[in-house]
C-alpha cells in the first residue's frame, strides 16, 4: 500500500496546474480516510481487566490459614493481633504481598517470621480474595485502656504536633479513622496494643513498607505512640 501511494505521489508532481492541485487534494483525502484503519489495526492491545475477588474463596483461605490468629470473620481477641474486619481490600492485599521477600531481597518490608510463612503459602488470587473478604466483614471496635490519654491523643490525631513537624494523622486517615482505601488502612477501633507495636516497628525500622510512616513515626515520642493508640481504639 505503501508503494502505491508514492507511485500516486510521483505521478501528482509530474501533473501541472489545477490537474497537480486536484490531484494532491483527492490523494489527500484517500490518506485521511484509510490513516484510521492502519492506525487501528497497529493500536497496542487494551490492559487486561483486574481480576474479580471471590468471597467465597476468602472465606475458606480466612478459615483455613488466618482464624487461629484473627478469627474467622477477621476481629482477632488476641491484642497483639490486628482486627482485619473492614480493612480495606487492597491494603490487605498489600500487606500480605509485603510479608513475603521479594526475588533478590535479603528480607521482607514486613519483617514478620508468622506472617512470612503464611503469607508465602499465599497466591495473588488468594490475597486478593482474603483482602475482600475482611472488607466485606463488620469490625467490631477495640477499647481504649489507658483513657486518661485518649485526649492527648486525640490533640495529636487531629492537629499533630507542629514544634517537631508532626503532622496530623487525620490529614490521612480521616477524621474518623476511616482512612483511604488502597493507600491509607482503617484505623479506627483497633487493639491499642497492636497500633502501638506498629508505629514502634516504624520508628525502630523492622517495617519498611511505607516510607512516610517511617519520616512520621521517628518524630513521635514514646508517650505520643502510646497515646494516638489509645485514641484511636476509642474512634467508631
Amino acid at each position: 500500500m505503501r508503494c502505491e501511494f508514492d507511485m500516486v505521489y510521483r505521478n501528482c508532481l509530474g501533473l501541472r496546474g489545477v490537474a497537480r492541485a486536484t490531484s494532491v487534494v483527492l490523494m489527500a483525502c484517500v490518506v485521511a480516510a484509510v490513516a484510521p484503519v492502519f492506525s487501528s489495526a497497529h493500536a497496542a492491545d487494551p490492559a487486561p481487566a483486574k481480576k474479580v475477588a471471590d468471597l467465597a474463596k476468602g472465606k475458606a483461605s480466612a478459615a483455613a490459614v488466618c482464624a487461629g490468629c484473627h478469627m474467622p470473620d477477621g476481629n482477632s481477641v488476641i491484642p497483639q493481633n490486628p482486627i482485619l474486619a473492614g480493612q480495606h481490600a487492597a491494603y490487605i492485599e498489600k500487606q500480605l504481598a509485603n510479608f513475603r521477600i521479594k526475588p533478590g531481597a535479603s528480607a521482607p518490608e514486613r519483617n514478620n517470621a508468622i506472617m512470612l510463612g503464611f503469607a508465602t503459602m499465599l497466591s495473588e488470587d488468594d490475597m486478593r480474595n482474603l483482602g475482600a473478604f475482611y472488607a466485606a466483614q463488620k469490625p467490631n471496635a477495640a477499647s481504649p485502656k489507658r483513657k486518661e490519654l485518649v485526649s492527648v491523643g486525640e490533640k495529636i490525631y487531629r492537629s499533630g504536633a507542629p514544634e517537631k513537624g508532626l503532622p496530623a494523622c487525620a490529614g490521612c486517615h480521616g477524621p474518623n479513622g476511616a482512612g483511604i482505601p488502597a493507600q491509607y488502612p482503617r484505623l479506627a477501633g483497633q487493639h491499642p496494643e497492636y497500633t502501638e507495636a506498629t508505629l514502634n516497628a516504624f520508628r525502630g525500622g523492622q517495617r519498611k513498607n511505607s516510607a512516610q510512616m517511617t519520616t512520621i513515626a521517628a518524630k513521635m515520642s514514646d508517650a505520643d505512640v502510646a497515646a494516638v493508640s489509645e485514641y484511636l481504639a476509642s474512634l467508631r
